[in-house]
């Protein structure tokens, strides 16, 4: 006798569906086969223990599961709720209605309740392609798949719950998990603009950064404020759109961060490890192939707080995803491939002492020090950044937010000011782009720059002064193009301005050819 059910792996942010064969005939012994890991194959005491301790009976003949296809190796305990069902429906202990019509995960505990597991997302959303009625989760899990259309998910928290789902389905809708209901307007996390004191060149090229999806780096004296302003980015980020949280969405409940709670992600990831990260943990890998920071930063930041600290390897490394959007780990036992549209943000001082270009004369570093430490950013890296951008140190004037004015205090300008502005631009490049694949200036390729990226006599002049003066590399001219096209759209401009592209050059002082005099 043959019983056939259904669960799900994930081969990076793609699930595949597995069949879940379980055989019963003459013989002793409970096989698994189909390219198990060690955890799979634990599965079947598990499932054992779970049953008995639900008063099942365990057949006294030879039952065989086979895990299909069984090209593809199989990892995580994520199989057993499927096992049990196909052990139980294969000995006639159950009688499933339209089990084969459902995506069956959860981990067993030895007491018949089920454990959360990782990629419900993708899994729901493969389950849904490939035409099942519905997914069977962990409760846990399940709020992860709830805002999907066009298919039953439940959530269940024991092993009976299980079996009444797929025994008598219409009697299980308090089972059923649904969309959460709105709780109000996104409100972003982060600091406030306001909170940030002058600066406001630093500012600005923030926004732009933020309206455009531009990478930025901070080069300026300790205590200017770069960590500060980097941690203000989220709170004038616009909310994903569904397209982003999918995809965001599923790199998080692969690597087990998903959800939890219910629904899709709203807000951008803001990720930012310390330099002692490994080239794992940032691009990611390791035994089961799992995403680094630059895809867990997908469609939002990648921060990286003093970035000269960084190990060499490490920021070669981020050049290719940078380029590309993506990131492939090739192994000996695997291949897989995350999405990895992030936004770079750095900051760092200019010289070992910090204190380069500072009006208050404290650098102690020579020329060759401060054109030593500079170069730890490699000239393919630093041609990535569209933005770069030095912070001086304030004066006491400054800082207290003096005006000048009989000693009134300026009130600095908050992040839902620059929000609003930041969300038009991003309105502008959604109407633009649509049907591209992709939202953002930065994100062009070099067809999209040729087209909408379109200058004027006047335009052509000026940005051939500024590349004769400059000396820049080509990758570093489009970028220029790239964000005069996002300084356009924060200005409500149809076309780019001569002024727009001046302020886009300005923005690469460290590319000048005589920086140091």
């Amino acid at each position: 006798m043959l019983n056939k059910c259904y669960c799900a792996t994930c081969v990076g942010v793609e699930a595949v569906v597995v069949t879940v064969e379980v055989d019963l005939s003459t013989g002793i012994g409970i096989h698994l086969v189909g390219l198990p890991d060690s955890a799979v194959r634990e599965s079947l005491l598990r499932v054992v223990t779970a049953l008995t301790s639900y008063g099942f009976r365990i057949p006294g003949r030879k039952l065989v599961v086979n895990l299909a296809p069984a090209d593809i190796r199989k990892e995580g305990s994520a199989y057993d709720l499927a096992i049990a069902i196909g052990m139980l429906a294969v000995s006639e202990q159950i009688a499933p209605v339209d089990g084969d019509r459902f995506v069956i995960m959860g981990e067993l505990a030895l007491d018949g309740r089920i454990r959360p597991v990782n990629g419900v997302l993708p899994v729901a959303l493969r389950a849904r392609a490939d035409g099942f009625q519905g997914c069977i989760f962990p409760a846990a899990s399940a709020g992860e798949a709830s805002e999907l259309e066009g298919l039953e998910v439940y959530g269940v928290s024991t092993l009976a719950e299980a079996i009444e789902v797929v025994t008598q389905r219409d009697g299980c809708q308090a089972l059923r998990v649904h969309r959460a209901p709105d709780t109000g307007p996104f409100q972003p996390s982060g600091n406030d603009f306001r909170q940030v004191r002058g600066q406001h060149v630093a500012k600005r090229g923030l926004e732009i950064a933020a309206a455009g999806g531009h990478n930025l780096i901070f080069v300026g004296a300790p205590g200017s404020g770069k960590s500060l302003m980097a941690s203000c980015l989220p709170s004038i980020l616009p909310p994903m759109t569904r397209e982003e949280a999918i995809e965001t969405g599923k790199i998080y409940s692969v690597a087990g961060r998903g959800i939890r709670s219910g629904g899709l992600m709203r807000e951008r990831p803001f990720r930012a490890p310390h330099h002692s990260a490994s080239l794992v943990s940032l691009i990611g890998g390791g035994p089961l192939a799992g995403p680094g920071e630059v895809s867990l930063a997908d469609n939002g930041v990648l921060y990286l707080d003093e970035i000269a600290q960084f190990g060499k390897g490490l920021l070669d490394a981020l050049r290719q995803p940078l380029e590309d959007g993506h990131v492939t780990i090739s192994r000996a036992r695997y291949k897989v491939d995350y999405p990895a549209h992030f936004m770079l943000v750095a900051s760092m001082n200019p010289c070992p002492c910090g204190y380069y270009g500072d009006d208050s004369g404290r650098c102690t570093c020579s020329r060759g020090a401060v054109e030593g430490y500079l170069s730890r950013i490699s000239g393919p890296m630093m041609d990535r950044i569209d933005l770069q951008v030095w912070t001086k140190s304030l004066s006491a004037t400054e800082l207290l937010g003096i005006t000048g004015e009989r000693g009134k205090q300026r009130e600095e300008e908050c992040s839902a000011v620059i929000a609003e502005r930041v969300a038009r631009a991003r309105a502008v490049q959604e109407a633009r782009f649509a049907g591209e694949g992709f939202f953002t200036n930065a994100a062009m390729g070099a067809r999209q720059v040729e087209r909408f990226c379109t200058l004027s006599e006047d335009c052509r002049q000026t940005l051939e002064k500024i590349l004769d003066r400059m000396g820049l590399s080509a990758r570093a001219y489009t970028r220029i193009l790239k964000v005069a096209r996002t300084i356009a759209d924060l200005a409500g401009e149809a076309a780019i301005l001569p002024a727009h592209l001046v302020e886009a050059a300005g923005y690469r002082f460290l590319d000048r050819r005589k920086l140091f005099d």
